[in-house]
């Protein structure tokens, strides 16, 4: 097949917006594919810094720094969303942005996002947008109560978002959650949470990695399962509606898309991130290319491999003072593979790095054996993962 657009040559530069721990381990997986790093961020010392080959210091939003920046790479890409989508189409004009501003303005904006999803006829949880008292109340009428509030911007790890279980608690609700506008969803009765990272190449070639479940404590991702332990129809549904998502939006890179499992079997979009996911570190030691080397390879129009998987396996987050205070462990345990992102203080509630356990494909153990595989790190959340396949 005639390529139609341009490969990026080894030792081109690859830009990256953000010094977080995505943008270091995209940094590290562009040098293993030959290529060169640059970051935009604001700390010289930032987790990205540490590894690349160059670094602009700056504001997300500083014309200077920004111009500087893009004349200096080959391709930009992003670490997180929280950034300015204004200076993405600024860096948009000396060189491609994969993924564009447009798909960030989606994924910053729950409102945008939900309406794009809906659009797009892609299954989400019932919702209503709240702009005002009234339409707080007709949120409330159309959803019931229970629901949850959540702010259109800046959320994550469970934060911007309250549960609404009576009419009198709306209004505080309403008045404590900014800026606004703001989103109601109704309460899911869901199984589990999945997510699927998908690929989606310069030539339109898409690639999914297996789907997987998602466990957190206080809002954090804790564990993740790969694969999800799961009936094999409803894991292909959420590898097609990934693509679907991808396809949709006109993904040029990898992107995150968390769903709810309802216990009928449904299944939800809840969330995109159009960026290598923390549900995604699994792959860094279960699959032959992970999720940052598929990334990077998509930014700079490189053919994408299958996103395959040669071994099953157990992700767990190091998060904090508490768990980074069991390193000494962690190091000592068989079979653990730690990865640290070089963060100088272990603030709480702040990720550290994670560990990955392998297990045999196709033997992912019970909930014992994975307490166990995980040591000192077994974990706080003691509901068993393994659903009943009878709801299904």
């Amino acid at each position: 097949m005639t390529q139609t657009h341009k490969v990026l040559p080894p030792n081109s530069v690859i830009g990256i917006v953000g010094g977080g721990q995505l943008g270091r381990m995209s940094a590290m997986a562009a040098a293993k594919l030959g290529f060169r790093a640059h970051i935009l961020t604001q700390g010289a010392q930032d987790p990205a810094a540490q590894v690349a080959h160059a670094v602009t210091l700056g504001a997300y939003d500083d014309i200077r720094a920004l111009e500087a920046f893009a004349c200096a790479v080959d391709v930009v890409t992003f670490e997180f969303e929280n950034i300015s989508a204004n200076a993405l189409d600024q860096l948009a004009s000396y060189c491609p942005v994969r993924p564009s501003g447009r798909i960030l303005r989606i994924s910053q904006d729950r409102l945008a996002e939900k309406t794009f999803l809906t659009d797009a006829g892609v299954p989400v949880a019932p919702w209503h947008a709240v702009t005002d008292k009234v339409s707080l109340y007709a949120a409330a009428e159309k959803l019931g109560l229970p629901l949850i509030l959540k702010t259109t911007r800046n959320g994550y790890d469970g934060k911007g978002q309250r549960r609404v279980y009576e009419l009198g608690e709306l209004e505080q609700a309403f008045a404590e959650l900014a800026p606004h506008p703001l989103v109601a969803e109704a309460m899911v009765d869901f199984a589990c949470e999945l997510s699927v990272m998908v690929a989606r190449g310069v030539d339109g070639t898409i690639r999914c990695f297996d789907t997987v479940q998602n466990r957190h404590w206080h809002g954090i991702l804790d564990l993740t399962l790969a694969p999800a332990p799961i009936m094999d129809d409803i894991a292909a549904t959420a590898s097609a509606l990934a693509a679907k998502v991808a396809r949709q939006l006109g993904l040029k890179g990898i992107m995150g898309v968390e769903m709810f499992l309802g216990r009928d079997g449904q299944i939800m979009v809840n969330e995109i991130a159009p960026r290598p996911h923390n549900s995604g570190h699994w792959t860094m030691d279960a699959c032959p290319q992970d999720q940052f080397d598929m990334h990077i390879r998509a930014v700079a129009g490189l053919p994408l491999p299958q996103a395959t998987r040669h071994s099953d396996a157990v992700m767990k987050n190091l998060v904090g003072p508490e768990d980074m205070a069991l390193w000494p462990q962690i190091l000592a345990t068989p079979g653990q593979i730690p990865h640290l992102y070089g963060k100088a203080e272990a603030r709480e509630g702040r990720k550290m790095g994670h560990v990955n356990v392998l297990f045999p494909h196709g033997g992912l153990p019970g909930e014992h054996g994975v307490q166990a595989a995980l040591g000192p790190l077994a974990t706080k959340t003691a509901a068993p993962y393994v659903m009943d396949e009878t709801a299904f």
